[in-house]
């Protein structure tokens, strides 16, 4: 059996840190391969068309209205380009106060990450309804990602075909969707 180790780097898996042996063997093996880039897209072919902050607010609130409607309202959804990857912040729920008069008021705010401006529907959906999450649940616990998992069955899946995606940009690979993209070369038949 060929290790991980001696077939990728283990800085190239950086962000698949924690799943299984075999697991992180095909990633890998695809990233040798070079068609890891070609095993996603076939996955997701197609970017989201969420362009604009304002899109992307209401796409947010429309989700936060189908599953958390008792939550707090959210005053600002935005794409941050700030946010950067080597940090591991995909998105950020804050919340902001400012004093009005002699109270103290209290608004949330989502940012998200531009990568994801340029990424398939499925991955948009898993990162916002991670932040939406944390409008109920603070912690990165067993009930946060319950929370995730029934606003978006596929919530684990998904997040971890966003790792690979990281892992395959992390490796050097083009961007996949969106206008930076470049078509990655077919496999060899």
């Amino acid at each position: 059996m060929t290790s991980v180790a001696t077939s990728a780097p283990a800085q190239r898996l950086k962000f698949l840190q924690g799943y299984p042996a075999d697991t992180l063997a095909q990633v890998a093996q695809l990233i040798a391969d070079q068609r890891l880039g070609q095993w996603l897209q076939n996955k997701y072919p197609d970017a989201h068309g969420v362009r604009t902050d304002k899109a992307l607010f209401e796409y947010v609130q429309a989700l936060k209205a189908s599953y958390l409607r008792g939550a707090e309202p959210l005053a600002k959804v935005a794409f941050d380009s700030k946010l950067q990857i080597v940090q591991h912040a995909l998105g950020t729920h804050t919340t902001v106060s400012r004093v009005q008069g002699n109270k103290l008021k209290a608004k949330r705010e989502i940012r998200i990450a531009a990568l994801f401006k340029d990424a398939p529907p499925e991955f948009l959906s898993m990162i916002s309804v991670h932040e939406l999450a944390h409008l109920k649940e603070r912690a990165h616990d067993k009930a946060f990602y319950q929370l995730c998992c029934h606003m978006e069955p596929r919530y684990h899946q998904l997040e971890f075909e966003l790792r690979v995606y990281l892992t395959h940009l992390d490796a050097s690979g083009p961007r996949l969707w969106g206008l930076q993209a470049q078509p990655c070369p077919a496999s060899p038949a």
